[in-house]
């Protein structure tokens, strides 16, 4: 009976832990991760949702007031001082409600409205950051793993270079210090490697705090990188990065914001008013109703005159600080955009020149050494240029994909 049930637990639980997959083999992986559980992002997220919640209220009447006065509570003294409303004197209800002058309300809303804007734009510019660093990470994680493998790689070719010389050796053919250069090169790699693993757990640990995963997580293998697209159009790129950064939105919601509050500086010149009805009871019955009209008197002209200044400086500021963004943008722009085309014309250069090249090389350097016509220091020699050579092109590759999110980066948006 116990072996039965095992066996059935052992049944639900095997198509649950097949059915999960690990983030990690591609950045698009990370990303969805990213976006469900990365604290920053939820935090922006709850800023913008409590930005947006401001906007009814700041354009909403000002609460009632409801004022009771109770007059003559002893009579002139014929009673003693009583508070029941029809016990004394007479009793007067006066209730009111201020109103704002026309058009401020809307303006406050609006302001509001701009500053929810704000939030939104620095909640898709907390999510392009967040996006920005997990693909920079997800590139050097794919590139320390292609090396591990080239490094293990090397390890094993290295191997075999010891045999063949350790059998010229035994034959007469070469010195024994051909043998101990290939166990050397070999321990040197086998560092190299240790080192390369340390690193691969440490960009895991920074992948997983990404994630607001345990740094000790696992993360699958990353499998591919994301295609780069060729000849991109950099007046075209220029077009996107003005419409969609997030910086450039909050920005321009900032000068929105700026403006409607100059608006609203220059409409304190009028007053604002109060309305009030006051019913007024004496004894058990209300026998007189009077209404009011209050108003604020706006003499204080200079210090209007203040506030209209600071919102104008305010507003010139928003503006110098949003045309001054741009061309710091349109400007990094360009520069990653070069970066990207110089990294993408490296890697053609190293996949289809240097790297054959150095294959050749090495193809005939132990050729060479095995016929006696070339020492072990040139095939070692050969052998560390075709490290380097598929090496440069893995950095090349990693180098593009970092320079892609950059430029994903300041366009706020995938390419």
């Amino acid at each position: 009976m116990t072996r039965c049930l095992i066996l059935a637990l052992l049944l639900t639980v095997q198509p649950a832990m097949a059915g999960e997959t690990l983030p990690g083999t591609s950045v698009e992986s990370l990303l969805a991760a990213a976006r469900a559980n990365s604290a920053d992002l939820r935090m922006a997220r709850l800023e913008a949702e409590a930005a947006r919640e401001r906007i009814q209220p700041a354009g909403a009447l000002p609460d009632p007031v409801l004022r009771i006065e109770l007059e003559n509570i002893t009579k002139n003294g014929s009673q003693s001082a009583t508070l029941s409303p029809s016990g004394v004197g007479d009793t007067k209800y006066t209730l009111m409600q201020p109103l704002p002058f026309w058009g401020k309300r809307d303006l406050k809303r609006e302001v509001a409205s701009a500053e929810a804007e704000q939030a939104a734009a620095r909640s898709a510019d907390t999510w392009a950051e967040v996006a920005n660093r997990i693909k920079t990470l997800y590139a050097q994680y794919w590139l320390t793993g292609q090396t591990l493998k080239l490094v293990r790689e090397n390890i094993a070719l290295t191997r075999q270079l010891e045999q063949i010389a350790q059998v010229r050796y035994t034959a007469g053919l070469a010195a024994q210090q051909d043998a101990i250069r290939a166990q050397l090169e070999r321990s040197n790699m086998d560092s190299e490697l240790l080192g390369m693993e340390s690193e691969y757990r440490q960009l895991a640990g920074f992948i997983n705090a990404m994630l607001a995963r345990d740094n000790r997580a696992a993360l699958a293998e990353p499998a591919a990188l994301r295609p780069v697209p060729a000849g991109l159009d950099a007046e075209r790129l220029n077009e996107r990065l003005r419409a969609a950064n997030p910086q450039l939105g909050a920005e321009k919601a900032r000068v929105d914001g700026a403006g409607k509050s100059r608006e609203l500086a220059y409409r304190n010149r009028y007053p604002d008013f109060t309305l009030g009805v006051a019913p007024m009871q004496v004894g058990n019955k209300v026998d007189a109703w009077s209404l009011m009209l209050e108003m604020n008197l706006p003499l204080q002209q200079e210090t209007r005159r203040s506030q209209e200044r600071e919102s104008e400086r305010m507003l010139e500021a928003a503006t110098a600080r949003q045309e001054a963004l741009g061309h710091r943008l349109h400007g990094e722009l360009a520069g990653t955009l070069a970066n990207l085309e110089a990294a993408h014309g490296t890697e053609r250069i190293t996949r289809d020149r240097l790297l054959p090249q150095a294959e050749l090389t090495f193809k005939s350097a132990l050729a060479g050494y095995e016929n006696g016509k070339v020492d072990f220091a040139t095939l070692l020699d050969a052998q560390r240029q075709i490290r380097n050579a598929r090496l440069a092109l893995l950095r090349t590759q990693a180098s593009q994909q970092m320079r892609l999110a950059d430029l994903e980066r300041l366009l706020g948006e995938d390419l």
